[in-house]
């Protein structure tokens, strides 16, 4: 017999939402430029200005890679606040506020729910069985929340958990326990899903979860470690998960 399925977890980048090729400098450019004052459609912008937001957006994301790297090595967490700080951003900046929402903007397009979220949610839900969501993130849940409420999906989540407000960071063991506590599941009845082979089936595996691989993001190189992991299943879209889960059910 197999195991029961009581819950299902969800990676976010690049599996709730369509994988996008992003210009991750441009984020921080755009950051950068809020913060000094320096208007995109003006050519008269002072070359002392425009030379300053650029110093400032290459730190920024210098600072964030760095970030990034310390998870991939060493699991540890970070959140975009640590990032600007270490930066060395002045939250109380009197532009802070604007270059913030500047860098929303720049991110918007980029972090639309697949249409297929809501459907393939409710139908696990019709079934009984409770939807989570674990990223790995520098965002916080507060702003991920704000995603979902405004694609309409936020009422279908049971627990979510955000890397940004925990010690570690995929594939670490005990952020998919903490998941699991969260949609109050012991590890063996939990799946979850990913994009990703070492954050997403090697890691959950570790703890005794199934993994379901969705491989359609094209991930860059920097940001890939080999590992030998084979996934319990393959969804080539969201709503093969469906499917999926239909069968281990059908074997428990």
């Amino acid at each position: 017999m197999g195991r029961p399925v009581e819950a299902v977890v969800f990676d976010w980048g690049g599996t709730l939402t369509p994988w996008h090729d992003v210009d991750l400098p441009e984020q921080w450019r755009v950051f950068a430029r809020e913060v000094h004052g320096v208007p995109f459609a003006s050519d008269e912008v002072p070359q002392e200005d425009l030379d300053a937001a650029h110093r400032l957006a290459e730190r920024i994301l210098e600072v964030e890679a760095s970030a990034w790297h310390r998870g991939r090595t060493q699991h540890s967490s970070a959140s975009l606040e640590a990032i600007l700080d270490e930066a060395g951003i002045d939250p109380a900046h009197d532009r802070h506020h604007l270059a913030l929402a500047a860098y929303r903007r720049f991110w918007e397009p980029h972090t639309h729910t697949d249409p297929q979220v809501r459907p393939l949610w409710a139908g696990l839900r019709e079934r009984g069985i409770r939807v989570g969501v674990l990223s790995n993130t520098i965002w916080s849940r507060a702003y991920h929340r704000e995603i979902f409420e405004r694609d309409a999906v936020l009422d279908l989540i049971d627990a979510d958990l955000y890397s940004s407000e925990l010690d570690h960071v995929k594939p670490h063991p005990e952020v998919f326990r903490a998941a699991c506590r969260a949609v109050d599941v012991e590890p063996e009845r939990a799946v979850y899903v990913g994009d990703r082979l070492f954050e997403d089936v090697h890691g959950p595996q570790q703890v005794g979860m199934r993994a379901i691989w969705i491989p359609h993001s094209s991930i860059p190189a920097d940001q890939t470690v080999e590992v030998p992991a084979v996934p319990d299943a393959r969804a080539h879209e969201l709503l093969d998960v469906l499917t999926v889960v239909d069968g281990w059910l059908a074997g428990a």
